[in-house]
């Protein structure tokens, strides 16, 4: 029987921790660099999907490499710590559309993300039960498309989807030979014709018609 596996973008997808995220970040920020320096919701949902490294030139441009990834290695501790504790802002639905995908398929998390960050937002909504594995750029230092192929390999995927909400989630699937979905309910937009979903719900109908 074909194993097919549907692979998850976090930010933008399953998630909105941009709020809380902004909130750690400026209190990091405020103690050990610049007290006047604020980092809003938008400037982290602008950035999220981009490598840590990446992240962290376009959070602080101003400082050379070793201290803006020792700045960011302090918040992202401190982000991961909250999302622990408190959670983000779930989309509608997730929890119940996650019980019916995992009747049919094996679910995955890959994300640019920090490590700790997926296991937070696991832990918080006790959904390691629904996923089969994670993957993710502080683990490895390797890129989006690396990882998803990573995920598939190691898993024995014949077939995968990759459901994500910004264009370059969109060309990490192409990377990595994946199928793709656009959650246009998400952070950005995607510019190729794509199967799309308005609402997490919507996935159901539609993974069944990729894997058609």
């Amino acid at each position: 029987m074909e194993k097919s596996g549907i692979i998850f973008d976090m930010d933008g997808t399953l998630w909105d921790s941009s709020s809380g995220v902004a909130g750690c970040w400026t209190g990091v920020v405020a103690k050990e660099y610049d007290a006047n320096k604020v980092i809003t919701a938008e400037k982290i949902k602008s950035v999220m999907g981009l490598t840590m490294d990446k992240l962290a030139e376009a959070v602080f441009p101003e400082l050379d490499y070793d201290r803006r990834m020792e700045l960011l290695d302090h918040c992202c501790n401190a982000e991961n710590d909250y999302l622990e504790k408190h959670g983000g802002v779930l989309y509608p639905e997730v929890e119940n559309t996650l019980i019916k995908l995992k009747e049919k398929y094996n679910l995955y998390i890959v994300s640019n993300c920090q490590s700790g960050y997926i296991e937070a937002f696991l832990s918080y909504y006790d959904f390691g039960k629904y996923f089969d594995d994670i993957e993710c750029y502080g683990n490895n230092n390797l890129k989006k498309g690396d990882n998803i192929k990573l995920v598939v390999d190691r898993n024995n995927l014949d077939r995968a989807v990759y459901v994500g909400d910004i264009e370059g989630d969109y060309i990490s699937s192409v990377e990595a030979g994946v199928d793709f979905i656009h959650a246009a309910y998400g952070f950005g937009e995607v510019k190729h014709d794509v199967p799309v979903i308005g609402e997490f719900r919507e996935l159901t109908e539609v993974v069944d018609k990729v894997f058609a």
